[in-house]
């Protein structure tokens, strides 16, 4: 990948513009320096950096929690990256169990729902 312009570079990540520049903002992006022709430019390297965040926040990760990501993977400090995975997993499984009780919930609902009969309706009942 040769000299990209942001807009390259937002293309190349599935971005807008205004993601990258976000991301420059909050560190997680570095941003060229201006003097090369033409003004700045990035590269293959940052291109990887854009679809490591996006790959990151994917998963779940907060912003903060993707920069150390980035961090650690300057110093290859696998315990903690594995650590923070596994937390992330757990988090997961939170949401996945608060997610399945709302379905459950919502599957009860739509089923008492059918059942007709006088009276309001389960469903805007219950969330009344």
């Amino acid at each position: 990948m040769n000299a990209m312009r942001i807009s390259d570079l937002a293309r190349a990540g599935g971005v807008g513009v205004e993601t990258v520049r976000f991301y420059q903002r909050k560190g997680l992006l570095l941003v060229p320096r201006g003097d090369a022709p033409g003004g700045r430019h990035y590269d293959a390297s940052d291109a990887r950096r854009l679809r490591f965040v996006r790959h990151a926040q994917a998963a779940g990760f907060t912003l903060a929690e993707i920069a150390e990501l980035i961090d650690l993977d300057r110093t290859d400090d696998r315990p903690r990256a594995r650590t923070m995975a596994r937390e992330r997993i757990a988090s997961l499984d939170v949401q996945i169990a608060e997610l399945t009780a709302a379905r459950a919930s919502l599957a009860k609902l739509a089923a008492d729902c059918a059942q007709g009969g006088a009276g309001p309706c389960p469903i805007l009942a219950a969330f009344d």
